[in-house]
């Protein structure tokens, strides 16, 4: 996103306050698709991760009006969605992956893309059983491909925090997945 999109997000906020719907539709058209990414690879659950984005467009509707730009606005809905995540990881149980078995893929590379889907599979595993807050500057690094300083801002820490838990997921990372990428 480039300088003209913040500029346009910020216009559109501002229509939004007003409680202009076709501003608020273009803003949700334009950030939704990326945030339902964001909490599905925090989550590990669609069903989830679009309830809490429907509840953080929802809090962009209500919030609109007291709404001061401090940040970018895909900052400030990133922020939402990366707490309403870590919210809902907080109170509902983790479901195993496993638990959710596998499709059969009927096109002819089905071993290929079943053995990526299960190397998919145990990266989104390993990633899951982080503590929380690694997790999510993994996936906001490196799922969402913010800078350091980006990541900071939307967790509320410094760059160095954000450093230190991104040195320790992939500690954790590499000892979780230790076993299984030495056969690739």
């Amino acid at each position: 996103m480039d300088d003209s999109d913040d500029a346009d997000d910020l216009a559109l906020m501002a229509r939004v306050a007003r409680g202009d719907e076709a501003a608020y539709r273009l803003l949700s058209r334009r950030h939704v698709p990326a945030m339902l990414g964001l909490a599905r690879r925090i989550l590990g659950n669609a069903a989830d991760a679009e309830d809490v984005v429907q509840e953080a467009m929802l809090r962009v509707w209500t919030h609109a009006p007291r709404w001061e730009p401090l940040a970018a606005f895909r900052t400030w809905l990133t922020r939402i969605v990366v707490n309403l995540c870590l919210d809902r990881k907080r109170k509902a149980p983790w479901v195993d992956l496993e638990a959710a078995g596998e499709i059969a893929d009927p096109t002819p590379n089905a071993g290929d893309e079943a053995e990526r889907n299960e190397r998919d599979r145990l990266v989104d595993q390993a990633i899951a059983q982080l503590p929380d807050r690694q997790r999510t500057a993994i996936v906001l690094t490196y799922g969402e491909g913010m800078s350091n300083a980006e990541v900071a801002e939307v967790m509320g820490t410094t760059v160095s925090a954000v450093e230190t838990l991104l040195v320790r997921g992939k500690q954790g990372l590499r000892r979780a997945l230790g076993d299984t990428t030495d056969e690739g």
